[in-house]
């Protein structure tokens, strides 16, 4: 006959496999329908996201569409509970030409704008958007200070671009025209990114349609150094008391803007 203190412990296993269950199920129904995690794996938005970066996606921003759940397990057209994106949001978006590949990029160009890239200055409807020359940032990655400007959309929307070349291959680019339910993006790191400046014939970005959003970058939720400022830093991911110094703690918990 089981005993009561056997009954005891197997009622509370079951109650911490319901509690485990239960806690998975939300999990899963938070990150399909409401927030998904994504990592930053390359340098195409300093330095307003870092590689070694991880923040959270809001999905319910744009409303959805197939590519907003795994796999596309459920196919269908166009969005439903559908926002439209506003001038300057970050977002993460499939890829038009290989939409297994995640990419974050900024929006610039609404459907209908002619977008114009002179000399590194973007113009939109053929009004330029204002820069100015906010100092350096200091790349690891390069190896030197990059020219850091502070571009303010119409909205009054600001936010910091580097310009690693005066005039570089797509400092001049254009003019661009934006079919309707598609979008033009660029990287903050205008010099460094692969985006809408360039045609997917050329393994570029192209335009970008309303569909292929899965979501808006909203808050950095933990963020370590890459491997360049490990490497200048004198750290080592071998070195377990290294570790605390490899987080960039300043950056948790800051907003995507």
């Amino acid at each position: 006959m089981e005993s009561d203190a056997a009954k005891t412990a197997d009622s509370g296993w079951r109650e911490t496999v319901k509690i485990v269950i239960h806690a998975l199920v939300l999990a899963v129904i938070v990150r399909i329908f409401f927030y998904q995690p994504f990592n930053i794996p390359s340098g195409s938005m300093k330095d307003t996201l870092l590689v070694g970066d991880y923040l959270f996606v809001s999905k319910i921003s744009y409303g959805y569409s197939r590519y907003s759940f795994p796999f596309g397990m459920i196919p269908f057209s166009g969005r439903v509970f559908g926002a439209e994106p506003k001038r300057g949001d970050v977002v993460v978006f499939k890829l038009p030409r290989d939409t297994d590949k995640d990419f974050i990029k900024r929006i610039l160009g609404l459907p209908g704008d002619e977008i114009l890239i002179r000399q590194g200055v973007v113009y939109i409807n053929g009004v330029a958007v204002p820069r100015v020359r906010v100092g350096e940032f200091s790349d690891a990655e390069s190896g030197g200070a990059v020219e850091r400007y502070k571009e303010t959309l119409p909205s009054g929307v600001s936010y910091y671009v580097l310009d690693a070349r005066p005039n570089g291959e797509v400092d001049n680019a254009g003019p661009f025209v934006v079919p309707p339910g598609h979008y033009f993006v660029l990287g903050d790191n205008r010099d460094n990114s692969i985006d809408s400046r360039y045609p997917p014939q050329r393994g570029g970005v192209g335009f970008v349609p309303f569909e292929n959003l899965v979501g808006r970058a909203e808050i950095i939720f933990f963020s370590v150094l890459d491997e360049y400022e490990r490497e200048r830093d004198g750290y080592s991911v071998a070195r377990p008391w290294n570790w605390p110094f490899m987080i960039r703690w300043q950056r948790i918990f800051s907003l995507v803007r």
